[in-house]
């Protein structure tokens, strides 16, 4: 298992998985001369990122979609999934603003979703917002989830994520982080304490094998606790 963010000034690690070579050197420029960040390597495909993340695990990985052997989304998939990185986070990294890459993304569990052209700054914020552990959810990002979940078809009954064992009050504090809101909105919202909010969402994610608010959302969407209005056939 590898090691989370250390608060205490340990240098935040990062991956940097990108088929492009001049783009990764461009990225480990950016990351080493950020101070407390520190690139651990690079990897120019899929298969080369799971391997590295496996042999000296990192805190995040910024990863690209579009690679060779295997693409950025299964690289995600394999790497969220092991024990051996389950601590790993995973901030993907692309050119292409589609629904199909935020919602395959986040469902291979990826913690957030940025495109190239971010701001450095943006990035660099990204990096450690990822690595203390908090999804990179923007209301843009859910939007655009959203919308990927009015087009698909309505999943069946049996195969819909279970809220069992979620209290009432989970489930309103799950709805709203489903709409996009931070724990201060739902605080406000909710008539609650920063405090109560951040201990309900530590409940949600424990209670339903979560690793962040980006899986949240997709739990609540596939489990039919908020659904979207879904647009006429044929238009």
């Amino acid at each position: 298992m590898t090691r989370p963010a250390d608060p205490s000034g340990a240098p935040v690690r990062v991956l940097i998985a990108d088929d492009q070579a001049l783009l990764r050197g461009s990225l480990r420029v950016l990351v080493d001369t950020e101070p407390g960040l520190v690139t651990t390597s690079e990897a120019a495909t899929g298969t080369e990122a799971v391997r590295l993340a496996r042999h000296d695990p990192p805190d995040v990985v910024l990863m690209d979609v579009r690679m060779p052997e295997m693409d950025g989304i299964e690289a995600t998939r394999q790497i969220c999934g092991s024990p051996e990185t389950a601590d790993v986070k995973v901030l993907i990294l692309t050119m292409f603003d589609l629904d199909e890459y935020v919602y395959a993304a986040l469902r291979a569990g990826a913690s957030g979703f940025l495109l190239k052209g971010t701001p450095p700054s943006e990035l660099l914020a990204a990096v450690r917002v990822i690595a203390a552990g908090e999804a990179l959810l923007a209301p843009a990002v859910t939007r655009r989830l959203i919308a990927e979940f009015v087009h698909r078809p309505e999943p069946p009954r049996a195969l819909r994520r279970t809220l069992d064992g979620v209290t009432e009050r989970e489930r309103e504090v799950l709805t709203l982080v489903a709409c996009g809101l931070s724990n201060t909105e739902i605080a406000e919202r909710l008539y609650l304490g920063i405090a109560t909010v951040k201990t309900h969402v530590s409940h949600l994610l424990s209670k339903l094998a979560t690793r962040d608010r980006a899986q949240l959302v997709i739990v609540a969407y596939e489990s039919g606790l908020v659904t979207v209005a879904r647009p006429p056939i044929g238009s």
